[in-house]
């Protein structure tokens, strides 16, 4: 019942050789629900899809999976974490690689493996969402399997941008006064806690941002739009040990301009996004050389959600 992730397994032992003139395979099945309740009601065994596969990616074939309780509280809806409906149910069991994208190494085709956590894989918060960084990391997020909470300024137009955002593969979007209220912990029945936060904002957003991250979580700071310092709880050093970091692209391009083939291969990881329409650039506005004024008088303005670009 368990979905595998290539990036939670590990290497097991490998299984007998087999026939190399094996049938072809017969289309991927799994039990899957699509509503909560008690799961011989509600869980159906169902073909699958197989996604197609990525480069990175990893096709796993589940031999045997157990049925733990906490599978069934999760059918029923009764577990702290739930995933996103529809469902496959499980979080243990052995499967075999199938196979793998060009750039995996670690793993080859006949490796028997299981997954290395019960987890149901990682969540990101972010604040200033709609900008550009956000939404690319809303989309890159998305292409990977990570969930992303996304904190927004509230605004006359709200809802359009919480649609805006959604599209583009957003889980969650909710305002910076939403984080302080307790139906936030409704967000996390759906989607663990993030370990990763992406900070450009400051003042009150930023703590209550680390509020939510798991134990030993990371807030990466690569911006300041509030003017306003990072303010962090002791008591989210001491009894979380949060980590905080810095980020200043500039200085990342210095640190890494003798890595080019890391460079490279980052950038074409991009462009395969965006080939496959997985990533898109935000909204823009072009604007004539001559109209710099009101290209600049644009991109000044309060929930700008639109990109200036001066055509040269």
């Amino acid at each position: 019942m368990q979905r595998a992730a290539a990036r939670v397994l590990r290497r097991a032992r490998m299984p007998p050789a087999r026939s190399l003139s094996a049938p072809p395979r017969a289309p991927p099945r799994a039990l899957l629900y699509e509503r909560h309740g008690e799961p011989p009601a509600v869980v159906q065994l169902k073909d699958l899809e197989v996604a197609e596969l990525g480069d990175s990616d990893v096709h796993v074939k589940m031999l045997a999976a157990p049925i733990n309780p906490a599978d069934i509280n999760m059918i029923q809806g009764t577990y702290p974490i739930l995933s996103p409906l529809p469902a496959v149910g499980g979080s243990e069991g052995v499967g075999e690689v199938l196979e793998v994208g060009r750039c995996v190494t670690a793993l080859k085709p006949g490796d028997w493996v299981i997954p290395a956590s019960a987890g149901l894989g990682d969540s990101v918060i972010q604040n200033a969402a709609n900008s550009g960084v956000g939404q690319a990391v809303i989309q890159i997020a998305k292409a990977s399997g990570i969930k992303t909470i996304n904190v927004v300024r509230d605004r006359p137009d709200l809802s359009k941008l919480v649609e805006r955002l959604m599209a583009l593969g957003a889980d969650h979007v909710v305002t910076e006064e939403m984080l302080r209220k307790p139906e936030m912990k409704d967000v996390f029945k759906s989607i663990p806690k993030p370990r990763l936060a992406l900070n450009c904002v400051g003042g009150k957003s930023t703590t209550e941002m680390l509020r939510h991250l798991q134990p030993k979580g990371t807030m990466v700071t690569y911006g300041g739009m509030a003017k306003q310092p990072v303010m962090v709880p002791v008591s989210a050093f001491i009894f979380q040990d949060v980590r905080l970091r810095g980020f200043w692209v500039t200085q990342w391009r210095k640190d890494h301009a003798q890595d080019r083939e890391m460079v490279a291969s980052m950038m074409d990881a991009l462009c395969q996004l965006m080939r496959r329409g997985q990533l898109t650039a935000p909204a823009c506005t072009e604007v004539p050389l001559q109209d710099y004024k009101a290209a600049l008088e644009a991109a000044m303005k309060p929930f700008t959600s639109s990109k200036q670009i001066l055509l040269l």
